[in-house]
């Protein structure tokens, strides 16, 4: 399989992840016009936040994969300073 070929395919699969967690999404606002048991609601919306988690995780995998591994390859250390301080906010952010 080409490059083209697994992005489109990991691009795909994003998409369907993200699409499923939207379904997720709307069954918890229904529980919730339900008046569902709010553990139950907890634990829908805790398997969101790990289904969301396991996107964001890919992302950034393919982030490193493609981004950071073009500008390391590209010797341009602008490029590259400029990559990492991308990475080092999004961490600061997320540690908040």
């Amino acid at each position: 399989m080409n490059d083209t070929a697994t992005a489109s395919t990991g691009t795909k699969s994003k998409v369907q992840r993200l699409n499923r967690i939207a379904g997720q999404v709307r069954g918890v606002a229904q529980m919730i016009e339900d008046d569902r048991y709010c553990i139950d609601i907890l634990h829908q919306i805790s398997a969101i936040k790990s289904a969301l988690a396991k996107v964001e995780t890919q992302v950034l995998k393919d982030h490193a994969a493609c981004c950071v591994a073009e500008a390391i390859a590209s010797g341009n250390e602008t490029e590259q300073r400029e990559k990492f301080e991308e990475l080092v906010d999004l961490l600061e952010r997320n540690r908040k």
